[in-house]
């Protein structure tokens, strides 16, 4: 059995918490969070719960890994405390708000020969899976253009007031917080990003947070062609879509939903789309790929599908993405 401990109760939270308690290898031996179970409307499980991470750490529970759900402005920081404890760590998204954090996150899990796990569960989705086998093939030849776009809704049901989403510190911003999985998928598929520029707004958030809702970002491929990224917070009501275009040599295809989880559009050339591409699934079960690889890691050294220099590359990305906001805004 891999023991886990869960910090932070929120909604991502809870999600890890129910994910461990329905995998059989797994067991949860340790709940953390500032507030009180009952603020939470959850009971302790049977199992120790702490009000804070340096508490959890010094106790005697014995712990395999540490699962990081706090606002994303601690993530490093509790990662790097739980790794010199000798926990392996799972971090969900973002890895860290900064490069050097990041970097430091690294070498401490090299130092103590930890396990980083990133949470980027899109990876697990069969579109995406499909997307890496098609790049991997070089089904479309040269890639030409990418474009990503990520329309949803964050408003006052989400921005409620003492909450952290919306506090640069803690939040860092909406490609952080909301949008990290699309960075991660398109960096997975096609590498690194240059000639970054972009124009950003706060739409219809300056009462909610301190950083941009919308943005549109173009850049070029190391590895050639040229891409887009679209995205926005400030849809009405409800989430639009995430959705990427492809447009390459030999073809051209389109993943789109709620969460990039529907081929919508494939024509390439001499292909016939396969059956595990056309399958509906749900997204929300990615978080159960996730707590099972690391299990299978734990117990038989098995791969890491998003590993901690994976998770550093997005947030250089997003950060480099960010700079060219901050120039912008200081103009």
């Amino acid at each position: 059995m891999i023991r886990f401990a869960v910090v932070g109760l929120g909604h991502i939270g809870k999600r890890h918490v129910e994910v461990i308690q329905n995998n059989p290898d797994a067991e949860l031996v340790a709940l953390c969070d500032v507030r009180s179970l009952e603020s939470l409307g959850i009971d302790d499980f049977g199992v120790s719960f702490f009000h804070s991470i340096d508490e959890m750490l010094e106790s005697n529970v014995p712990i395999d890994v540490v699962n990081i759900c706090a606002p994303n402005g601690f993530h490093a920081k509790y990662a790097i405390q739980a790794l010199k404890k000798g926990g392996h760590v799972v971090i969900e998204k973002p890895m860290a708000l900064t490069k050097s954090e990041a970097e430091q996150i690294v070498t401490t899990a090299n130092e103590v020969s930890r396990n980083v796990f990133c949470v980027m569960q899109n990876r697990y989705s069969p579109p995406s899976v499909w997307l890496k086998q098609l790049m991997a093939e070089h089904r479309l030849g040269d890639i030409y253009m990418v474009q990503l776009n990520c329309f949803w809704n964050r408003d006052e049901r989400y921005y409620t007031k003492g909450n952290w989403h919306g506090s640069a510190e803690l939040d860092g911003g909406t490609l952080f917080t909301q949008f990290s999985h699309f960075v991660d998928v398109m960096n997975w598929l096609f590498g690194d990003i240059i000639n970054i520029r972009g124009n950003f707004h706060n739409f219809s958030h300056q009462s909610f947070t301190e950083f941009e809702d919308s943005g549109v970002v173009t850049f070029d491929f190391v590895n050639g062609g040229m891409g887009s990224l679209n995205y926005s917070t400030s849809v009405w009501n409800k989430n639009l879509e995430s959705s990427i275009v492809i447009i390459g040599e030999k073809g051209t295809v389109k993943v789109s939903g709620q969460y990039m989880n529907t081929v919508e559009y494939c024509h390439i050339k001499d292909y016939v789309l396969p059956e595990i591409a056309r399958n509906a699934y749900d997204p929300m079960q990615n978080h159960r790929c996730l707590i099972q690889e690391v299990v299978e890691k734990l117990q038989e050294n098995g791969p890491i599908t998003t590993n901690v220099l994976d998770g550093l590359k997005v947030v250089d990305i997003i950060e480099r993405i960010y700079q060219i906001r901050d120039q912008q805004w200081k103009k």
